[in-house]
């Protein structure tokens, strides 16, 4: 088992799906806080870790990083990759270090893989095999990845249920895991650390038209604030490819897309549907965690919601 099997952080989670207000809704947390603690916010996304994709991941601002210490954002080059279990690893590490400067950790983002790996553990699975990838990607190319999805929901129907057909990152290592193994890949997310979940609060729409209301907005603020431009410098630099982790992020894969084939028309479209697929995935996998504490990202008051609660729940993780 990884580190997640140690006593869980002593700590906040703030959890929602894309376009929920996370981070002001973080920010005003840690201001609220600040009387009794100071807050440090470590980041649970799997898009902010990576150097040079500011807009398109709707990085906090300077300014916004200014006002409360933020870690795990900025942390690795696109050219890498980032795992559940190196980020499990990470954010114990982080919370220890935080706690031991007399803060309360704040845990903030919407990668539902990680928090999973965080309450329920992780068991050791299989290193990856160049062979075995490099077979996936001569199948793939040859059949498509919608096919080796489908291949994918008859060995693993628990992980496919949760990955579109064309996540050609997570259909192949979950499809790698599988033949290495025997065993699908969902089989190894069942070993639960020992201790107390940390509390977790949970931004969520009543009204689904409202976030996609939104995710269409803000999809086309970052167009308005240099999505392309941001894109066409990261295919500037010559070591990224349109397959790596980073570059099918949503949004950054779409526009990447769009320059390859020349067709920008319809972009924010392309764009805020493929958001609210990812919006609707983040959903589900918060409404299958029984423990959260749900406030209604849309309603009129939903900061100051999450922030009374906030302030109730600090109180159990001293």
């Amino acid at each position: 088992m990884t580190s997640a099997s140690r006593v869980p952080l002593k700590g906040l989670c703030l959890a929602g799906p894309t376009a929920s207000g996370k981070t002001a809704c973080a920010l005003a947390i840690a201001d609220a806080l600040c009387g009794r603690r100071p807050v440090e916010i470590i980041s649970v996304d799997s898009a902010l870790v990576y150097r040079g994709m500011d807009i398109g991941t709707a990085k906090p601002t300077p300014a916004e990083r200014a006002q409360v210490p933020h870690h795990l954002i900025d942390i690795i080059e696109p050219t890498g990759a980032y795992s559940a279990a190196r980020f499990v690893a990470d954010a114990h590490r982080l919370a220890d270090e935080i706690r031991g400067r007399g803060a309360l950790p704040l845990l903030v983002g919407g990668t539902m893989l990680y928090f999973k790996a965080l309450f329920d553990g992780l068991d050791d699975m299989p290193a990856s095999d160049p062979a075995v990838r490099a077979a996936l990607d001569a199948e793939a190319a040859a059949r498509g990845w919608p096919a080796l999805h489908a291949e994918l929901a008859a060995v693993d129907p628990v992980t496919a249920a949760r990955l579109p057909p064309t996540d050609a990152q997570r259909i192949q290592r979950a499809l790698e895991v599988h033949r290495i193994s025997g065993r699908p890949l969902s089989s190894f997310h069942t070993t639960r650390p020992a201790g107390e979940t940390p509390p977790l609060i949970a931004l969520e729409p009543t009204d689904r038209a409202w976030l996609h209301r939104r995710i269409g907005e803000r999809f086309e603020a970052m167009l308005r604030d240099g999505l392309l431009d941001e894109v066409r410098a990261l295919k500037g630099r010559g070591d990224l490819d349109p397959q790596m982790p980073s570059m099918r992020c949503v949004g950054y894969r779409q526009a990447w897309e769009a320059l390859d084939t020349g067709d920008l028309d319809g972009l924010g479209e392309r764009g805020a549907a493929a958001t609210r697929q990812l919006a609707k995935r983040q959903i589900t996998w918060l409404r299958s965690m029984p423990q959260r504490h749900v406030v209604a990202c849309d309603a009129p008051d939903a900061t100051a919601q999450a922030v009374a609660l906030a302030l109730q729940l600090a109180d159990t993780v001293r």
